[in-house]
């Protein structure tokens, strides 16, 4: 308990202080557009951190790379520290005003207050910064200067209101990769995760592809009406590449015209392959502004890359697959071997690729084992539902012969700590396939009622499903495993509605659910996490070595080859050059430190393994596809009707009820508008969505 609150004192202590840190990082880029930054802040700056050594980049490291890092690093020192303490959040709800849906319908999708404050605040700083920066710009342009540079007044106001669009686009660009880093120590800082955060980076991205647009369509315009088309066709060895700059936007604007709605739903695969042309865009986006001033968007970036480095080293190894059970209703569980070590939390998602099905495609799905109940497996469940998923359930399903089946994976990735026990009463309101959330967070709490001095909040499991046949799902709420566990010490009821069917089935030949077991190949490896247990100091260790290394590098280039050539001028040296060799020595940096951590942790990771293999013979065998006793007296079975929301909700009681939405837009929609009425004050809710 001593080690707890010691831990919770520093946790609070690194939270302050990154939060201050952040606070100055925020007051910098609103100060960026007035005359005080620069011509008294940023000179002042450059004078006592530019050098032989560091160049003009040294400023850009001090205001904008290295306070990112820096909460970085200690995001993950609190991680580390939470996960040692708790992973069970048993505050009160904080702020629950504020996290009440405020929106519910249009193109935000659903909305809290604290996510309309933060878009708010957001785009005042747009707003404000492209204001100042015209307002103090367009009073230099007036008619006796601008026809003596050989162009017209509007024609001056265009080019400077293309080039400060520009400025508005990096600085929505530095917020753009942040929300899609997975094993993010950022985002929990706030109580985010990065598939919670996917809708960030939608309107982020839709906001600097708009921004940049505008830049590049002012410059065309200029130069077309200025006669000076030649300018678009210049790679210049100094200052801006024009050419480069327009490769970027045409590269952006392939991979944007694929993230709409429409297009992404219905050619998921054109979206998620053009999506990579984002490598292009960042290329020849530092090729164009040159690596001193792109070096303002680096720190999500960095952390991005260093992010998708270990994600693809986790994913060159083929795990372990025990079994798969496979259910009547088109959904299929597969049951991993995994470390003990391995912890996550409810809810978490996991990415796969089957070989054999797709070389290419990774999928998430949402991980329904819990790591406390079952600390040598996962399972996730899989729903037949589109191509790749329903080629996976058919391969399983037509053969009973298959020996092994090659997987491999990313993650888990997931919540900091759950919040479950917060709640007096926890409502889980789900759709279809949605109910694989849930199953993790029941199994969560049927292993809180092993522990001593534990309680746990009523639950009630609302779900609405197709046919009679997708009931079987509900088998999966207990797992596979020699202990037998059971419901019958949790306040569970499960309401469990079939809208397709009017009446119950005639017990005709039941369909049984079948699991298949397989013989996992020696080299194929448990799912550990791919920097060990102590992954979050590790990931602390790889962030910073790696930019220390990075500086060291740049530095010795800089002082030695560089300045002798162009002394700071950066007229003479080319710009070119410097940006390829600066790309050049990030990637050595990340590729070095992160390499070095995974193969030091591959070790014990091996030593781990080699105590788990077990030569399981191939086999399948029928299980009955009734609940256990506990679980089918908790079921109530409604057919031809969709469950009463409104009346079911509101019908709760309690100071503080949980209500958690996983489900079809519309479901998520109705079930915010229940919450955020006014006579919903003790209802909390919370959506899970992977329908971006």
């Amino acid at each position: 308990m001593a080690y707890q609150r010691e831990s919770e004192i520093v946790r609070s202590a690194i939270k302050l202080f990154s939060a201050v840190v952040l606070l100055g990082y925020i007051l910098i880029w609103s100060m960026v557009p007035t005359n005080i930054y620069w011509h008294k802040w940023l000179p002042t700056i450059r004078k006592t951190v530019d050098s032989s050594y560091f160049s003009i980049q040294g400023a850009t490291f001090l205001l904008y790379v290295i306070p990112v890092l820096l909460v970085a690093v200690l995001g993950c020192v609190y991680l580390h520290l939470g996960k040692r303490s708790s992973n069970l959040d048993k505050r009160k709800h904080r702020f629950a005003a504020w996290k009440k849906p405020m929106v519910v319908k249009g193109p935000l999708g659903i909305v809290s207050g604290i996510e309309l404050g933060f878009l708010f605040m957001f785009v005042a700083l747009l707003v404000w910064s492209l204001s100042a920066y015209l307002r103090s710009n367009f009073v230099t342009i007036n008619p006796p200067l601008a026809p003596a540079e050989g162009v017209k007044v509007w024609e001056a106001k265009l080019e400077s209101a293309g080039y400060r669009l520009s400025l508005i686009g990096i600085l929505c660009l530095s917020l753009l990769f942040f929300p899609v880093t997975r094993g993010s120590s950022v985002l929990p800082l706030f109580g985010l995760t990065s598939e919670a955060s996917v809708k960030y980076h939608i309107w982020v991205g839709h906001t600097v592809m708009a921004f940049f647009t505008a830049h590049g369509i002012c410059y065309i315009i200029y130069w077309i009406v200025t006669n000076r088309i030649s300018e678009m066709i210049k790679w210049r060895k100094a200052n801006i590449s024009n050419i480069a700059g327009e490769l970027s936007l045409l590269a952006g604007l392939g991979l944007w015209a694929t993230t709409f709605p429409t297009i992404r739903r219905k050619t998921f695969e054109l979206f998620f392959y053009t999506h990579h042309l984002y490598i292009l865009f960042i290329i020849f986006f530092v090729f164009h502004v040159a690596i001193s001033f792109s070096c303002i968007m680096l720190p999500g970036f960095y952390l991005f890359m260093v992010d998708r480095f270990l994600r693809f080293l986790q994913s060159r190894t083929s795990v372990r697959l025990i079994s798969a059970r496979i259910l009547p209703c088109q959904t299929l569980e597969l049951n991993f071997s995994k470390a003990p070590s391995l912890s996550y939390n409810p809810t978490s998602i996991m990415f796969i690729n089957v070989p054999a099905i797709s070389k290419l495609q990774w999928h998430p799905f949402t991980i329904t084992s819990n790591s406390n109940l079952e600390t040598e497996n996962l399972s996730v469940v899989i729903k037949s539902e589109g191509s790749w998923s329903s080629k996976l359930y058919q391969t399983l399903s037509s053969s009973s012969s298959i020996d092994r089946l090659q997987v491999s994976v990313e993650g888990p990735y997931g919540p900091a700590s759950t919040h479950f026990l917060r709640h007096e009463t926890l409502v889980m309101v789900s759709g279809g396939s949605g109910i694989t959330p849930f199953i993790s967070i029941i199994r969560q709490l049927i292993f809180t009622t092993t522990t001593p001095k534990s309680k746990t909040p009523q639950i009630i499991l609302i779900s609405s499903f197709k046919t009679s046949s997708d009931l079987t799902i509900l088998n999966l709420l207990l797992p596979i495993s020699p202990t037998p566990f059971t419901t019958s010490n949790l306040h569970l009821k499960i309401e469990a509605f079939i809208t397709r069917e009017k009446q119950p089935p005639i017990p005709n030949n039941p369909k049984l659910i079948r699991t298949i077991w397989f013989n996992p190949h020696t080299t194929d490896q448990p799912i550990s996490a791919i920097l060990g247990p102590n992954s979050w100091l590790w990931l602390a260790i790889i962030i910073s070595s790696s930019f220390i290394i990075f500086l060291v590098v740049i530095g010795i280039i800089t002082s030695y080859y560089i300045y002798p050539i162009d002394h700071n001028t950066w007229e003479i040296f080319s710009y070119p050059i410097r940006n390829f060799l600066n790309m050049l020595v990030i990637c050595f940096s990340i590729g070095l430190t992160a390499s070095v951590a995974v193969l030091w942790n591959k070790k014990e990771i091996k030593k781990e393994s080699s105590n788990q293999i077990r030569n399981v013979e191939g086999s399948s065998r029928e299980v009955e596809s009734l609940p256990q006793e506990s679980l089918f007296q908790a079921t109530d079975v409604h057919y031809g009707q969709r469950p009463d929301l409104k009346r079911m909700l509101l019908e709760c009681k309690g100071s503080s009820v949980g209500v958690v939405v996983c489900g079809p837009k519309k479901m998520r929609q109705e079930v915010a508008t229940i919450c955020s009425s006014r006579l919903a004050h003790n209802l909390h809710f919370e959506s899970i969505s992977f329908s971006w």
